[in-house]
This record gives C-alpha cells, sequence and structure tokens, in this order.
C-alpha cells in the first residue's frame, strides 16, 4: 500500500468553500501561467526573440500565482482542518519553480526544459484533484 496521499479519495473540508475555490483558483491560474511558458519557450525558439522578454515577465506573474497557492494551501491546512500535503506539494512546487528560474537566466538550458515539463506535470496534476477531489462540506 502507497503510504503517501490518496489522490483518488474526495476530500470533504469541514471548513469555508472560500478556502477550496481560493486553492482551486490559484491553482488554475498556476497552470495557465506554466502552459503560457511552455507557449512562450517554444515561439522563443522557433525565432521570435522578442518573446524571451514576455517568457521572463510571465514566469514572474507565474511564480507569484503559486505564492498565492501556497497560502490558499496552508489555509486548507490551518484552519481549515484539511490535509497538509497539498501545502507541501505546494512547498516544493515553489523551491523546484525557484530553481526553475535560476536555471532560464544562467541558460542552463538541458535542464530548463526537461524540469518545466516536470513542474507542468505536478501543476495539472494538482489542479486535477483541487477541482475533483476536494470538497466543501455545506454545512
Amino acid at each position: 500500500m502507497w503510504p503517501g496521499p490518496d489522490f483518488t479519495s474526495i476530500v470533504v473540508m469541514k471548513s469555508s468553500s472560500w478556502i477550496v475555490w481560493s486553492l482551486r483558483v490559484t491553482a488554475t491560474a498556476h497552470l495557465a501561467g506554466v502552459l503560457g511558458q511552455a507557449a512562450l519557450a517554444g515561439l522563443f525558439v522557433t525565432g521570435d526573440v522578442d518573446l524571451l522578454a514576455w517568457h521572463r515577465d510571465n514566469a514572474g506573474v507565474t511564480h507569484s500565482m503559486l505564492y498565492l497557492q501556497l497560502v490558499a494551501a496552508i489555509l486548507l491546512w490551518r484552519p481549515g482542518r484539511g490535509p497538509l500535503w497539498p501545502a507541501l506539494v505546494s512547498l516544493g512546487l515553489v523551491v523546484v519553480e525557484t530553481v526553475q528560474v535560476a536555471l532560464g537566466q544562467w541558460r542552463v538550458i538541458e535542464l530548463h526544459f526537461p524540469l518545466g515539463m516536470t513542474i507542468f506535470g505536478l501543476s495539472a496534476v494538482f489542479t486535477v484533484w483541487t477541482w475533483r477531489a476536494l470538497r466543501a462540506d455545506a454545512a
């Protein structure tokens, strides 16, 4: 049996629905930013060098959304009495994404590209979880 979090079970929160919705919105916005990063990077490497500045600026916005996601995940845990693992995953993404930004600034492309794909995959799974398995108790 896997000792980690159960990603398939529905988690019913005893807290206000605004906490659940704040995590959903911030995770979705972060995922959209990560997808935008991939699109901008793809257009940049095809020769449109002006998009490198857009890629850099979008990285800042996307990273800011991730910090808001972390705050929402902490609120889900405390005071929301939800699981701790979403906050830990969000914190892990903050660390990985900070490394990603540094690798991009240092032009270490051979690590920057695959790490970006990893960030996209983790963010997508996390965002799907917020919409499919996380529920606020109506009572």
